[in-house]
């Protein structure tokens, strides 16, 4: 038959645009753009030509591979579907016997017209696999169910012959679902049934619970009857309670298409067969739908199975190929050979129930079976516990005459034997088995027998016990289900290793369970042998979610070839920790090392080696043996820097309980989170929010711990501020809390105590300025008591220390006569003997110290200022003087110490780094201008010429302006001043945006002002003050006179503007006066100065009060924080005030230059320690972190809200147990009211005996039984004994 072959790409039958095809995994190429027609599609390659032909095939074979990807499934849903789900319909019409309908069981309309004439099947007998063919599906896409919630979902007409592998590529790519952790294969009676009350509602929490809890998938029958209604209605209750905070549950349904009710609804119309996307509407219709089914509303997603027939059970054999299918799929995100797990629970059921039970427990598959549910379910749980010989067949006929009623009639005796056979075997096979007793006294659920069923280990071989463990361990970590693990697989019978535990612990941290992570860390993982491989790192990195910090190391990774908003996906990248140091190093700061640095053995792309060296920089020139040698591994610290980057609170508060080095990892996380945030570049996102506010929470981690740790041992304490941190690129917690901003934790008196410490040198802090002051020009005052210096105080406290240790020897050994074991202790327990201060020391302490460095440079900055004014104002002469020449001096000395500064105190490793550390202060920047404008000044002052000389003094004179705001720095460190000069900092922050504001009106008002009074003028210079100069003025007061007529003078103004000296007057009218509209001057004056003076004024005194309110409450942990860098400049500044610094520079130059001696490190600033010191400060550190997290607990329980969170959890404990008692009473209420009844009974039939034996003259010769008066009995007794009615 002749057709038409079109090649078109992928591409043109995907239609997605160029955006949507950026953030797919694999774009698609197809570099063809023709179409090719021919007549006959049978025809021979070789009429097509060679070169046409090799196209053809080619492009044949490229259409179907990629209509077969997932990015043709994802973006081309319709088309893939249209492609690869068919329906059956049937191809040969034959009368059933009733008229107009084939033996398919649809009527004649429904065929097309080629069945109707079939004379390809004349004389055959109708077969439904023979006569049925597949075709294109015509019936996908979304229903909506209407109602509350408007309920939608997702269905599709698939055929029964329909391959699995299909199946799911649709529900996973099409449908956008995610792989589950779980199938649980719901199955049971297909007929409306009525269960307990009690096991109805266990029943519907528990499903719904453990598919919410594991990310399970349901899969029913999909109808609205029988046990798939109960399901339906337990997804209605869920999602009513829940509305849209909760995750969707997922459940599927798998009905036959021939018995849906309304099927017609579900056909697309020809004109939405392209998308595909336009939903159909579908209402229940219980009432109309006969012998037909209607699809359950609540379920998500259909899977209608297309035999083409109208019989029931045809999607019972896909259904089952499919539970397989799913079944072999991995579980979680690497191989790790554990697939997806299913169950079968079991509700109620017929002989088709029984078969599936069966069928699936031969596939090993587990079922759970819920007593009281009623049929099938019932009979196997009342003979679940029996041994198999006691399982006979009388027994199973005698249960299922009981739980079947009227039903058991329509059985055989060859069904009832075939049915006990299998119930034999389903008994054998208990560890499949689980049955669901509902226990009113016990509060059992449903949830857990599913998840237990799942759970049951054969005892029979130890090895294979031990793989089924570790797979259920697997599964609860996908689940995570906390409590599962808890009570099945960590008992005190199983004895688990690290190893054991390792891949759980990747499961879990990879899954974002935090719960788990911490139940295995308490049950024996070690994170020293889980991070030992440095694979298991860059496989933890490898699938880091996606965040920000991904998004940077794809980046990296692929030199910049990720585009702005494209999310690489978890696991597509293959991340070495190199890279990772590298960007980790770029959010800490150039000032650390790498935390992870390369081994010296050749490396591949993908190969990294984990090295921490903990003294210096890397040596790559270093040897096998000295590879081994001075590393750290922390593997504490490289999961809670994986948890940090990726922002998960979480997961990185109980890596973080964990550490040692618990101030610095909680400051240097700060750091991160704080850099992170600010490289987002989206200040208001969500995920930029949640990271600034876990940096602060770290922040005040770190404060809490150094609180703790600074009230027990304050010296001690401040020793871990200095302490080079090896975990973290040898840096400091101090270093590391000033670049990460953490105002709170410099602030903190522990911190600002060490600083003053330092900042007073060898000095007391006791000691008053005035002291130093006087000492400063009386220095031989040092040598009395008049100043007191810290090893003066060291040694006082030394001797209390003694003399306090020798006291208790004294007491503990007051008894015994043994002098030489008294020696011995006292010999033992004393410290090294400090000694005094020297003459020369203490003179070198005072003068070294940076408080009286501070002191000598203000007095050098004041004689400085006052020596260029001099200069400037008095003694300015064409040759320099004496006092010029001495200036000059004085500024190169000033010039000589921004030098030292620029290369001794910025710790960066380049000139580039250090000079961007450099100009990120303020004050720098005004100390380089200053200097600029000096020498620019000093060369134009240097000139013959009498101009240039003169603009070289004007240069000098604004130069000096910029030192005296120098003089501001200085003062920072005052406690009273500082907070004032933060304030004016942040007021001209406000006022640089307030002129903004303000040169609006001024420029707008001075514009228009000079283009209605003056004509033309040409010189800039007037221009400039009429347009910009005087509208300015006006805001001070200076109201001008020339928009009046009446103060118009002539000789004021030139007339031409050829006076310099003169503005250009006005244009003028035939009088000399003035003609510019005087009105609309005046009126233009009056509302610049309503909003200039009036307005905008106020506006600024607005903002300046806001911002004093503002910083007020924070200056001082400011100041603090600023007051850091003043005191680290003057430690190590030189000794010697400017110009005598000069001196102190050359002794460095020699020493640097000329005999290359390495700098002096700031030892305050940066201390190493022994191994055996830091050890014990560190363990010393954690015992403090432990005491300060369990105090913090202690905090939150005896809060308010946690108060209410367990006043509201026990209110509701008690309301369940309330609700329980009433259903347990209203079950004894019924058993009374049912004994009341048989006792009434009892007594009439005691009565009718009683007549019969009166009758019959019957007497005994006991005696009656006791009995009370009310007793029914008694005047039963009465009437045998006494029949005449005399009393007794």
């Amino acid at each position: 038959m002749p057709s038409s072959l079109c090649l078109t790409s992928p591409l043109q039958q995907c239609s997605f645009s160029a955006q949507q095809q950026m953030h797919c995994e694999r774009p698609v190429h197809l570099r063809f753009s023709f179409t090719l027609t021919v007549s006959d599609t049978s025809m021979d390659e070789a009429m097509l030509g060679p070169i046409t032909a090799q196209v053809l095939s080619a492009v044949k074979g490229q259409i179907q591979s990629q209509s077969q990807s997932p990015l043709y499934r994802r973006c081309c849903p319709a088309d893939w579907i249209k492609k690869n789900i068919k329906k059956k319909e049937c191809c040969f019409y034959v009368e059933n016997g009733r008229e107009g309908i084939c033996k398919c069981g649809y009527p004649k309309d429904k065929h097309c017209e080629d069945p109707i004439k079939p004379e390809d099947y004349v004389g055959e007998q109708w077969d439904r696999h023979r006569h049925t063919k597949e075709a294109p599906t015509d019936a996908f896409g979304d229903i909506s169910f209407g109602g509350l919630g408007q309920k939608t979902g997702k269905y599709v007409r698939v055929s029964s012959d329909t391959p699995c592998e299909i199946l799911y590529q649709l529900m996973t790519d099409c449908w956008k679902l995610r792989s589950p952790n779980l199938l649980i294969s719901v199955t049971g009676g297909a007929k409306n049934f009525n269960i307990k009350p009690l096991l109805k509602e266990k029943f519907r929490r528990g499903l719904i619970k453990v598919a919410q809890t594991t990310g399970a998938w349901i899969l029913t029958g999909g109808t609205h009857t029988g046990v798939m209604k109960h399901v339906g209605m337990a997804v209605r209750d869920y999602t009513l309670s829940s509305g849209l905070t909760e995750g969707q549950i997922v459940v599927i349904g798998v009905a036959p298409w021939g018995v849906i009710h309304k099927q017609e609804d579900l056909i697309n119309p020809k004109v939405t067969l392209q998308t595909g996307n336009l939903p159909v509407q579908y209402s229940l219709d219980e009432q109309g739908q006969g012998l037909l089914s209607c699809l359950d509303i609540n379920h998500t997603h259909f899977l209608l199975v297309d035999d083409g027939t109208r019989d029931y059970g045809v999607e019972i054999e896909l259904r089952a190929r499919l539970e397989k299918h799913i079944s072999q799929q991995s579980l979680g995100n690497r191989e790790s050979g554990v697939t997806i797990p299913v169950v079968c629970v079991v509700l109620d059921g017929g002989p088709g129930t029984l078969n599936t039970m069966y069928n699936v427990m031969l596939n090993h598959t587990p079922c759970v079976v819920l007593e009281g549910s009623g049929r099938v379910a019932d009979v196997i749980a009342k003979v679940a516990d029996l041994p198999v010989s006691e399982v006979t067949l009388d027994l199973i006929k005698q249960l299922m005459e009981r739980f079947f009623g009227q039903e058991y009639k329509e059985f055989t005796e060859v069904k009832v034997i075939e049915w006990t056979k299998k119930i034999q075997d389903i008994i054998r096979m208990s560890h499949l088995l689980t049955v669901f007793h509902i226990d009113e006294d016990k509060n059992s659920d449903v949830d857990v027998a599913i998840l237990q069923a799942l759970l049951k280990v054969p005892k029979s071989d130890e090895h294979a016990a031990r793989q089924s463990l570790e797979r259920q361990l697997e599964l609860a970590v996908a689940w995570n289900r906390v409590d599962i693990a808890e009570s099945e697989i960590f008992t005190e019978e199983i004895q688990w290793t690290s190893c054991d535990l390792h891949p759980a612990m990747f499961s879990a941290l990879v899954g974002d369970k935090p719960e788990f992570v911490r139940l295995l860390l308490e049950n024996g993982v070690c994170l020293g042998k889980f991070l030992e491989s440095e694979d298991m790192l860059c496989e933890l990195y490898a699938h880091l979610p996606s965040c920000f910090f991904l998004r940077k190391l794809a980046t990296r990774v692929q030199g910049g070839k990720i585009r702005r908003g494209q999310e690489p996906q978890p696991g597509s990248t293959k991340i070495s920790l190199s890279h990772v140091a590298e960007e980790v190093r770029h959010l800490l700061g150039s000032f650390t090392q790498p935390l992870y640095v390369p081994s010296c053995y050749k490396m591949t792309k993908d190969d990294v080696r984990l090295v921490v060296l903990s003294k210096g920089l890397v040596n790559p020139t270093c040897s096998d043996e000295e590879r081994t040698t001075d590393k750290v591994w922390d593997s504490i610290r490289d999961l809670f820097l994986w948890a940090v980057v990726q922002n998960n609170p979480e997961l990185a508060e109980i890596s973080w309980e964990q550490c040692r080095d618990c101030i610095a990892a909680a400051l240097a996380a700060s750091k991160i989170l704080r850099k992170l945030a600010q490289e987002s570049g989206e200040d208001d996102s969500e995920e930029a929010k949640d990271m600034r506010e876990l940096a602060s929470h770290y922040e005040n981690q770190a404060i809490g711990v150094f609180s703790e740790c600074h009230s027990w041992d304050a010296q001690r304490a401040q020793k871990l501020l200095i302490r080079v941190s090896p975990s973290w690129g040898r840096s400091t917690c101090l270093w590391l809390a000033l670049k990460a901003e953490a105002k709170s934790f410099i602030a903190h008196s522990g911190v600002q105590a060490l600083l003053t410490q330092i900042w007073f040198g060898e000095l007391s802090v006791d000691n008053a300025p005035w002291k130093v002051l006087l000492c400063m020009i009386f220095f031989p005052l040092i040598y009395t008591s008049f100043l007191t210096f810290r090893r003066d105080e060291d040694i006082q406290r030394q001797a209390e220390r003694t003399e306090q240790q020798k006291l208790a020897m004294d007491s503990i050994f007051s008894g015994s006569s043994d002098t030489k074991l008294k020696h011995h202790y006292r010999g033992s327990s004393q410290e090294p003997e400090l000694k005094p201060l020297n003459c020369s020391s203490r003179l070198m302490s005072l003068f070294t110290s940076p408080q009286v460095k501070f002191y000598w440079n203000i007095a050098s900055y004041f004689g400085f200022l006052w020596l260029f004014a001099v200069v400037l104002m008095i003694d300015f002469q064409a040759y320099p003087s004496w006092r010029e020449l001495l200036l000059y001096v004085w500024l190169t000395s000033l010039v000589c110490e921004e030098l030292r500064q620029f290369y001794h105190d910025f710790d960066g490793p380049g000139f580039r780094k250090k000079a961007k550390m450099y100009i990120s202060d303020m004050w720098n920047i005004l100390d380089v201008l200053s200097i600029i404008l000096f020498i620019a000044g000093l060369v134009c002052r240097l000139q013959a010429s009498g101009t240039v000389f003169y603009v070289g003094k004007v240069i000098l004179c604004i130069d000096f302006i910029i030192f005296c705001l120098r003089l501001m720095a200085i003062f920072t460190i005052s406690r009273t001043l500082g907070p004032k000069i933060i304030i004016l900092r942040r007021m001209m922050m406000d006022l640089f945006f307030f002129m903004f504001l303000l040169s609006i009106w001024v420029v707008a008002y001075g514009v228009a002002k000079q283009g209605i009074l003056i004509h033309n003028e040409d010189r800039l210079n007037w221009i400039i003050r009429g347009a910009v100069y005087e509208p300015y003025l006006i805001i001070f007061g200076s109201v001008p006179t020339n928009i009046d007529n009446t103060q118009f003078d002539m000789d004021s103004c030139s007339m031409n503007g050829s006076d310099p000296l003169k503005p250009k007057c006005p244009v003028l009218n035939d009088d000399n006066m003035p003609a510019f509209p005087e009105w609309l001057t005046i009126i233009m004056l009056c509302v610049y100065l309503l909003f200039a003076n009036i307005l905008l004024l106020n506006l600024l005194i607005a903002i300046f009060n806001y911002t004093f309110e503002e910083v007020q409450d924070n200056t001082d942990t400011i100041w603090k924080f600023q007051r850091y860098e003043l005191i680290k400049e003057y430690h190590s500044r030189p000794a010697l005030p400017p110009p005598f610094i000069l001196l102190s520079h050359l002794i460095l130059f020699i020493r640097g230059v000329l005999l290359r001696y390495p700098p002096q490190k700031h030892k305050p600033f940066r201390q190493e320690l022994e191994k055996t010191e830091e050890e014990e400060l560190l363990s010393w550190e954690a015992y403090m972190k432990d005491n300060y997290l369990s105090s913090t607990r202690q905090v939150k329980s005896q809060s308010m809200e946690h108060r209410v969170q367990d006043t509201a959890e026990k209110v509701g404990v008690m309301s369940e147990l309330l609700e329980h008692e009433e259903r347990v009473s209203a079950t004894v209420n019924k058993r009374l009211a049912k004994l009341e009844e048989q006792v009434s009974e009892s007594t009439k039939a005691l009565h009718w005996i009683v007549d019969a034996l009166i009758s019959q003259g019957c007497t005994s010769n006991m005696q009656p039984p006791l009995m009370s008066e009310k007793s029914v009995f008694k005047s039963a007794l009465i009437r045998c004994l006494h029949p005449s009615g005399s009393s007794v």
